[in-house]
């Protein structure tokens, strides 16, 4: 299909039915779900994903936000690379098709695409946790006065530890150098308002901002250009753990001016289990060599990394971060998915999305009426969320959760009573969403 009526079929619908519409332009039928997915130009992509069974039957998968589902070209592409190792072996670093020496070029395109960066900013290497800690080392540089770091209260575990141990390396407090800022009291999500209010009150001891794009408990997407232009004004850095945006919301990062970023592919970015990370670095470090990092030779000039010298020189850009060899095998499965991100759009990707979800509000909304069973916890405006709601659930808990997970849906429980909902629009469908309102529905009657 030629992209311009890709475009306009998707502004087509958005026309039909506005993001910032009334519940009552949403309809709680089935005709509705299957009229919305006839005229779904994003609609054929679900055909290129593997999808688990429950009791034999194809699952509703709302779990994308956990662990994104397999592309049927994945087997396909990770064949290619096990076929070049057993014909070619170590001549498969120079020679054949996709030459592994130069191997991590081939996602740069995509990644930039959805990262909203130049290719020379982004680079897929190692995992989320490794990768947060080796920008750590570059762009937290606590002196003198200004070491503390501004985070969000109830920040993933792995970010949590990731900056009490950077500061404890440093030989600092982390219950005196940790700034976590937390939604005022009855609120659930935390109000840009109040991240730049810390910015400014903490400005001359303030050395970081370091934080989630989007939040993974509440599905919350924070200002990240205001954040960013915020923390530049007081003399301080801005990074962020991308893992739940990357491949859920468009992002800008080079824009913005972003310091750095890193975030993981088995989400949203559908590249398999524990897959390949990737960084962001703005281009003002691109040729920083002054800037302290945990070096490796992949990251050494790539003209001269097989003289095997002596005095490590940085690459130019994110590349210049990277310690060892491309993981190959990762990648291909990574890139499996990439190239269905590059046929779809991240721009029509989010506005199916900001459609789908909403869909799913409404009929959440429709089945818990005034009973205060079911409360949204994610932003209510789609400019603040991505394709994740998360639903407090006052009464039956996980007895509700379990029943719909025996219904063939498959969700994420959060202790101690939170259920985590990804509609996805790469594989998710309008149906999908019509199918599981009504499991929830007759779950609750059950339990709640």
């Amino acid at each position: 299909m030629d992209k311009s009526n890709y475009i306009y079929t998707v502004e087509k619908i958005t026309q039909t039915i506005p993001i910032c519409m009334e519940n009552t332009q949403y309809q709680f039928s089935e005709e509705f779900a299957k009229s919305m997915d006839a005229k779904d130009p994003m609609a054929s992509f679900k055909s290129e994903f593997l999808f688990p069974k429950v009791d034999g039957n194809e699952a509703i998968y709302f779990c994308g936000n956990s662990l994104g589902l397999q592309p049927k070209t994945a087997k396909e592409y990770l064949q290619k690379e096990l076929d070049n190792w057993a014909n070619l072996a170590v001549d498969g670093h120079f020679h054949g098709e996709d030459a592994w020496y130069h191997i991590r070029k081939k996602s740069k395109p995509a990644l930039a695409a959805i990262l909203g960066a130049e290719e020379h900013e982004v680079v897929a290497m190692n995992n989320l946790s490794s990768n947060l800690h080796f920008l750590m080392v570059s762009f937290y540089q606590p002196t003198g006065q200004k070491s503390k770091i501004i985070t969000e209260a109830g920040a993933f575990p792995s970010d949590m530890y990731m900056l009490e141990t950077q500061v404890k390396f440093h030989g600092l407090d982390p219950d005196q150098t940790i700034i976590e800022i937390s939604p005022r009291e009855g609120e659930h999500t935390l109000r840009t308002e109040d991240i730049l209010k810390a910015i400014e009150t903490h400005k001359d001891e303030l050395a970081l901002v370091m934080m989630a794009g989007l939040q993974y408990y509440t599905g919350q997407v924070f200002d990240m250009k205001a954040i960013t232009k915020a923390a530049h004004a007081v003399g301080a850095r801005a990074g962020f753990d991308l893992a739940h945006a990357a491949g859920n919301v468009p992002l800008q990062l080079h824009d913005w001016g972003v310091d750095f970023a890193t975030w993981c592919s088995y989400k949203y970015l559908n590249s398999g289990p524990g897959n390949v990370s990737g960084i962001y670095v703005h281009e003002r470090y691109a040729e920083a060599k002054e800037l302290p990092r945990f070096a490796g030779w992949w990251g050494h000039e790539e003209g001269e990394r097989f003289k095997m010298e002596k005095g490590f020189v940085p690459m130019y850009g994110a590349d210049g971060w990277q310690l060892a060899n491309s993981n190959v095998l990762a990648l291909a499965a990574h890139q499996a998915s990439l190239d269905i991100f590059e046929k779809a759009g991240i721009d029509n990707l989010r506005r199916k999305s900001e459609l789908l979800t909403g869909y799913l509000e409404f009929l959440i909304r429709q089945i818990s009426g005034e009973s205060g069973v079911l409360e949204i916890i994610t932003p209510k405006n789609p400019k603040e969320r991505g394709c994740q709601l998360s639903l407090l659930i006052h009464k039956g808990g996980k007895n509700v959760f379990d029943e719909f997970y025996k219904h063939g849906v498959v969700g994420d429980w959060r202790h101690p009573n939170v259920i985590r909902l990804a509609p996805t629009p790469l594989y998710n469908s309008f149906l999908d969403v019509y199918r599981f309102a009504r499991i929830l529905e007759q779950s609750l009657e059950k339990f709640a």
